[in-house]
């Protein structure tokens, strides 16, 4: 019985060393997906930035985040998240140092979002809540589901930031309620009948459009 035409091709190992160039992508693709990270529990997660470089504990979409002085430092990232690879669980509590070095305060972060999403153009829909304060020159505090610009997000009162002061920000789920404070003062809370979650919705990220923003010792902790 004679052999198959292509057992001896000279085009064999090329297409053998093709497979093996895709298959290699593919699993380096697969290594740079954060869907599937390990979950946030059963104690908190923290994290005070007092390190060199960010590591792989967080996924940058291509703004310019950096770690200066003990603290994450941004500014210019034009809608392009640091995404924790880490999944929140429904019910938590989220909480963080952050002063604004601009009149204009815009505090901005996402919460359960899909990990990876990011603006490509000046117009950016999230895949998460999206929390701000100080927001529109300094002027409202919102939570907004995906769309900030979208009629139905939930506004606050005004409560401006001020320049150069470090806020305690805190953001809670339980149920359907999803809640912002600065310190001891209520910036927003929204009730979504339909809450974000499960795959794709389960991500935190730190996010900016220009305004100069210092974080520092984040807490992460599942109620």
């Amino acid at each position: 019985m004679r052999a198959p035409l292509f057992a001896h091709s000279p085009f064999v190992p090329r297409i053998a060393a093709a497979a093996f160039a895709v298959a290699a992508a593919a699993v380096a693709l697969a290594a740079c997906v954060p869907q599937g990270d390990p979950a946030v529990g059963p104690g908190p997660f923290t994290d005070d930035f007092d390190r060199a470089e960010l590591g792989e504990l967080w996924h940058n979409t291509g703004g310019p985040y950096e770690l200066r002085d003990g603290k994450l430092h941004i500014r210019g990232a034009r809608n392009k998240p640091l995404w924790l690879r880490r999944a929140l669980p429904h019910d938590v509590r989220i909480e963080f140092d952050v002063r604004s070095e601009s009149e204009s305060g815009d505090i901005k972060v996402e919460v359960f979002g899909d990990g990876e999403s990011k603006a490509t153009t000046d117009s950016y829909t999230a895949t998460s809540y999206v929390v701000v304060f100080g927001g529109w020159n300094n002027s409202t505090n919102i939570i907004a589901r995906m769309d900030e610009h979208a009629s139905d997000r939930a506004v606050g009162p005004r409560y401006p930031v001020v320049k150069g002061r470090t806020y305690r920000l805190k953001i809670e789920r339980r149920g359907s309620v999803i809640t912002a404070w600065a310190d001891d003062h209520q910036l927003a809370t929204m009730n979504d009948r339909e809450p974000l979650g499960g795959r794709g919705h389960d991500h935190f990220a730190f996010n900016n459009w220009d305004s100069d923003l210092w974080f520092d010792n984040l807490r992460i902790t599942p109620l």
